[in-house]
């Protein structure tokens, strides 16, 4: 079953060329550390042989499921995107409840979530209690230490 996620030009962007370095900087990298390590002799007694082969192996498969993220991705065109509703690129003005504080998220696909930018996940707690609400409604989000309350202040793309 693929598991469809959902891009922006610029994540999207950075995906590919993070699959790039690992094939192209990489991958010849892990070859010649095996080499050199064949070539210190008797291969079953060589630790270090042994350790060039599994660092091999775990970069071919995150190379592979880097590559199955890739396939199943989709960029989103902007422009046709809805904003009287909370959706996947939304950027939402949000008011705690609680504390009155102020802050302003944008939901993006769960690879470029970054909350030093404000930047958070669709599949986060609080990115699915937000998808769908419009402004004015309130957001009741369990999050690990209890519930927050948010309203919904301003959507934007």
């Amino acid at each position: 079953m693929s598991n469809v996620s959902y891009y922006t030009a610029e994540g999207l962007k950075k995906l590919r060329d993070e699959l790039n370095h690992l094939k192209d900087v990489e991958r010849p990298k892990a070859s010649q550390a095996i080499a050199e390590a064949r070539d210190k002799g008797d291969l079953s007694e060589n630790a270090e042989y042994d350790a060039a082969k599994e660092a091999q192996g775990l970069l071919e498969l995150k190379i592979s499921k880097m590559e199955t993220t890739l396939a199943n991705a989709r960029l989103i065109d902007e422009s046709q995107l809805d904003t009287s509703k909370v959706l996947v690129l939304s950027t939402v003005k949000l008011k705690n409840q609680t504390n009155g504080m102020e802050m302003k998220y944008t939901l993006v696909a769960e690879s470029e979530a970054d909350l030093k930018s404000g930047k958070i996940s669709v599949s986060s707690p609080i990115g699915k209690g937000l998808l769908g609400k419009k402004v004015g409604d309130t957001a009741e989000i369990a999050v690990p230490n209890g519930k927050i309350t948010f309203e919904i202040l301003e959507i934007t793309r």
